[in-house]
């Protein structure tokens, strides 16, 4: 889990210096370089953007340490990264997509269905918690409207749509990974 942290956290810093044109995902270009799929969560628009993604990245290493979330998790959360793009073919009006938001949104799913499903006692309601906190903060993003929206506090338009495809890839994969590869040893307990 702090592995694939620590891989989105050095691709993004990496990208910072490359031409986002090159990498960001374009739906026009989704079939004929599908690296886009993967390169687009490295792509950010502005110093906020990045350093904001850079500290989700942070958060969610810490939470999956915390946790001690099993490799299945780590699995999930790799295999809902290209996902999150792909999901954005729904929206035809996103013409260009970049950042790590979504792919972070996938991570938390991921850390909230294991919490749910693979915890006991208080971590089993964090889990609760988070996955609540997450349904709240999608369904207020409205990502069933316009491709892009503007808030007052970024310099930058936000794609909601990319936080639901993210959460909804990772949710997905966490409950298949959880169901292919049970947990061994003793339950994580309730601490």
């Amino acid at each position: 889990w702090q592995a694939l942290a620590a891989l989105l956290a050095a691709g993004a810093l990496a990208a910072w210096w490359a031409p986002s044109a090159r990498w960001d995902w374009q739906p026009a270009l989704a079939a004929s370089q599908p690296w886009r799929c993967w390169s687009a969560a490295f792509v950010h628009w502005s110093p906020l953007h990045l350093l904001a993604n850079l500290l989700g990245t942070a958060v969610l290493a810490a939470l999956g340490r915390t946790a001690a979330l099993p490799a299945r998790a780590a699995l999930a959360w790799f295999l809902a990264w290209p996902l999150t793009q792909l999901g954005l073919l729904a929206q035809p009006a996103l013409a260009h997509y970049g950042g790590l938001s979504g792919v972070l949104h996938a991570g938390v799913a991921v850390a909230a269905v294991e919490l749910l499903l693979g915890a006991r006692g208080r971590s089993r309601w964090i889990g609760a918690a988070i996955a609540a906190g997450l349904l709240l903060k999608i369904g207020l993003e409205q990502p069933w409207g316009p491709a892009l929206r503007h808030p007052a506090d970024w310099d930058i338009a936000i794609a909601p749509l990319a936080h639901a495809t993210g959460a909804a890839a990772g949710a997905l994969l966490a409950v298949a990974a959880a169901t292919a590869l049970p947990r061994r040893g003793p339950r994580q307990s309730g601490r």
